[in-house]
């Protein structure tokens, strides 16, 4: 078996590497001071310190990472995976440098597998360029939106155009005013298959009907740095027939080739936000001195970090496992192993920054250290892309399944 990365993995590592340590790093406390300077709050994008950190980062070729192709980067899953987890260091800043940000990385996947030429020209490039953001419109309040068959807006033809109506919420970047188009998913065919009711369209952010009503405050956190969780509603939005992402009743199998790769995404970066975790964890414990001795020297404290440690390594593995799987049969064949680090990642994650904030004391808490607000963070990683219990019934589905058959 051979653990290590190839060639050019390891030049991407190098230079990421060194990325992130000259520039990125340094600039987080101007990037969050010019952000809280601005007119609009929710412009993140507009802030100067991000327009250099960008341009930087495409002379070095560090942008677009996460698409392969013609289109971005050329790197593979399993070559991309140790890049992303090096920028979850700097989660707030780093995606969004080298173009590689939720929800535009998914965004930009569905119309390159997906979109006509005519859509590619007009809404993939200029993603491509990062000369815009955008937003992708599913979660429903009204309904149970862990099952994406029950959403209910509507999506009605109408000559050579369509009708939408209705309401989302938790739309990832849409308080953003850059975000300049949407892809929306609703239903075009109550009356058929289950899994083939749904459609999505591509709709503009000024098209008359669509109103943004607020943001929603995650944790108490209004997650600014990511263009916000927006609530809106669609009132006979009336949207060119030519939007409609491949044809009608395509909506549900597109979600799910769209979540796939965005789900590993977040679990890379995820390993990266542990790894900071980690290392926060270690400057603090032998910063401080309780009941006479450093808190690295105290036996719950070095239980935490050898437990953090052993965990983070466990997920690398499965989720490096996920990635190579991915590339050689596909992201159907590594479907349980998806459902695996979906699962496995947040709550692991979430353990480590937890013990973290606890060796920080209150300071743990505060504006000071970044580990609330990562925590906030992975807590919602436990409801995107699907909630822990939606794939954990799936997994042993098909764990319950397999084994019948091998019975």
């Amino acid at each position: 078996m051979d653990f290590s990365f190839d060639a050019k993995t390891q030049e991407l590592q190098k230079s990421l590497t060194d990325f992130m340590d000259s520039h990125i790093r340094p600039a987080e406390t101007a990037f969050h001071e010019q952000l809280a300077a601005l007119d609009d709050r929710w412009a993140w994008d507009s802030v100067p310190v991000l327009a250099e950190l960008r341009a930087e980062a495409r002379k070095r070729g560090l942008w677009n990472l996460f698409l392969p192709g013609e289109d971005g980067a050329g790197v593979t899953n399993l070559q991309y995976a140790p890049l992303a987890e090096i920028s979850g260091r700097s989660i707030h800043l780093a995606p969004a440098v080298m173009n590689c940000a939720a929800p535009d990385t998914g965004n930009m996947e569905v119309l390159h597998m997906f979109g006509t030429p005519e859509q590619k020209q007009r809404w993939l490039a200029p993603l491509l360029e990062g000369t815009i953001r955008s937003a992708f419109a599913m979660t429903e309040p009204a309904v149970a939106s862990s099952d994406a068959t029950n959403i209910c807006t509507s999506i009605v033809r109408d000559g050579d155009s369509y009708l939408l109506n209705g309401r989302k919420w938790w739309i990832t970047g849409a308080m953003n005013p850059n975000a300049k188009i949407f892809i929306v998913m609703g239903k075009t065919d109550p009356s058929a298959a289950r899994h083939r009711q749904q459609s999505m369209l591509l709709v503009e952010r000024d098209t008359p009907g669509v109103e943004i009503h607020r943001p929603m405050h995650v944790l108490g956190y209004n997650d600014q740095e990511h263009g916000g969780h927006a609530e809106l509603s669609f009132t006979d939005v009336r949207v060119p027939a030519a939007h409609l992402i491949g044809g009608e009743g395509d909506g549900f199998g597109i979600a799910q080739a769209r979540l796939g790769p965005g789900r590993i995404h977040h679990c890379m970066r995820s390993i990266g936000i542990a790894e900071r975790a980690i290392e926060l964890m270690c400057a603090r414990a032998a910063d401080r001195v309780a009941f006479g001795k450093s808190l690295a020297e105290q036996g719950v404290i070095r239980d935490w970090i050898a437990e953090s440690r052993v965990r983070v390594e466990q997920l690398r593995l499965l989720v490096l496992k996920t990635a190579w799987l991915m590339d050689t049969v596909g992201n159907k064949g590594a479907h349980t192993e998806i459902q695996a680090i979906k699962i496995a990642t947040p709550a692991t994650v979430q353990w480590i920054l937890d013990k973290a904030i606890q060796l920080h004391g209150a300071g743990g808490l505060s504006q000071d250290f970044p580990l609330a607000a990562m925590y906030a963070g992975i807590r919602t990683l436990r409801f995107a892309d699907g909630p822990d219990e939606v794939h954990k019934n799936a997994l042993a589905r098909a764990e319950l399944r397999r084994q019948n058959d091998a019975r």
